[in-house]
């Protein structure tokens, strides 16, 4: 008598998505250039949803050979949902192309919309298979995001973003001291307690502890929100607005220093991102700067091309901006009278 052969699992062929999200400035562009420049051997399609009027974040993924598709007219829960998947099944239509694909959300989107897609379109999940959803922790700001009190019926980005987590890398632990880091993780742990929890400095983990992991699990979720499949209604927090700049010209580094510098000191509280492209008076290489609240960040990156018109480019994310102020604030930095006209 013969022994039957073990029933084995079919291959799923399918091809695995990964969700990246976090809120404002927790590192999920930095997460994202790391995985597309880093030697893996994966072929990886990524889709990014940018959240303000002047897109920046296709200038600060660094260059590479996979193929980027910019969502910037609105969040990718929500208003260009339709976008998502009208790329989605484009790239379905030559997946051979590539292995993986990666979806950077906004700071602000509820990753749960976004994960309903992969299960309500017959087609996208004939074809696709949510891998998982990674949250971007910031470990010196995010405790102050998930205490803030939200308008009745609007949702705490930063909870949703943590609660939907099959993986938390906790970045930015150099940044906050032991007992900050300790109380995050249990305020993490608070909120979704089986979550694998990677504490991370500059993004730098192992990829193979987000990427084809297999880590989530629509029985799972089904079972701590019922509604999952159903819910498509969910409210932002109306009064976090953008303001972005666009000027032509070069900017005095010493003006532009002690502008940044009292903005964001008096400002901070409420400034929960900034970052921009500009075009420093005499160098011959971009100046990129990030910001986090009080948190500024600055190095120089590629040369300026040869003709290429020299404009500024930045985007402030946060409650209360004054629009006219920031704007009048920054002219007044250019380096050439006029320059801004």
């Amino acid at each position: 008598m013969t022994t039957p052969e073990p029933l084995t699992e079919p291959r799923d062929e399918r091809v695995p998505v990964t969700v990246l999200t976090g809120f404002l400035g927790s590192g999920k562009t930095t997460l994202l250039n790391r995985i597309l420049t880093e030697q893996h051997g994966l072929r990886i399609a990524v889709i990014e949803n940018e959240f303000g009027e002047v897109g920046i974040d296709d200038a600060l993924v660094l260059d590479a050979e996979e193929e980027i598709f910019e969502m910037n007219n609105g969040c990718i829960c929500c208003t260009v949902r339709g976008d998502l998947i009208r790329i989605l099944g484009a790239l379905m239509r030559r997946r051979e192309k590539f292995d993986h694909i990666l979806i950077e959300t906004t700071g602000l989107a509820d990753p749960a919309p976004v994960a309903q897609t992969f299960f309500m379109d017959d087609e996208i999940a004939a074809q696709l298979r949510l891998d998982a959803i990674v949250t971007l922790v910031d470990a010196a700001h995010v405790l102050q995001h998930l205490d803030e009190v939200k308008p009745e019926g609007v949702e705490n980005e930063a909870v949703e973003q943590i609660a939907f987590a099959d993986r938390i890398v906790l970045n930015k632990t150099d940044l906050a001291d032991g007992q900050t880091v300790a109380e995050v993780i249990a305020r993490v742990r608070a909120i979704n307690s089986g979550v694998r929890i990677i504490p991370a400095q500059h993004a730098e983990l192992d990829l193979q502890q987000v990427l084809d992991v297999g880590a989530f699990d629509l029985e799972r979720v089904l079972a701590d929100d019922p509604s999952f499949l159903t819910e498509t209604e969910h409210q932002h927090d109306t009064t976090v607005t953008s303001v972005g700049i666009d000027l032509p010209g070069e900017l005095n580094e010493d003006r532009l220093n002690r502008w940044l510098g009292n903005l964001l000191r008096t400002k901070g509280v409420d400034l929960f991102r900034s970052k921009g492209i500009l075009a420093l008076a005499g160098a011959p290489k971009q100046y990129v700067f990030q910001g986090v609240h009080m948190l500024l960040d600055g190095e120089f990156g590629r040369d300026w091309r040869d003709g290429e018109d020299r404009r500024n480019r930045l985007v402030f994310i946060g409650r209360n901006l004054d629009r006219a102020a920031l704007e009048r604030g920054f002219t007044d930095c250019l380096a050439t009278a006029g320059a801004a006209a």
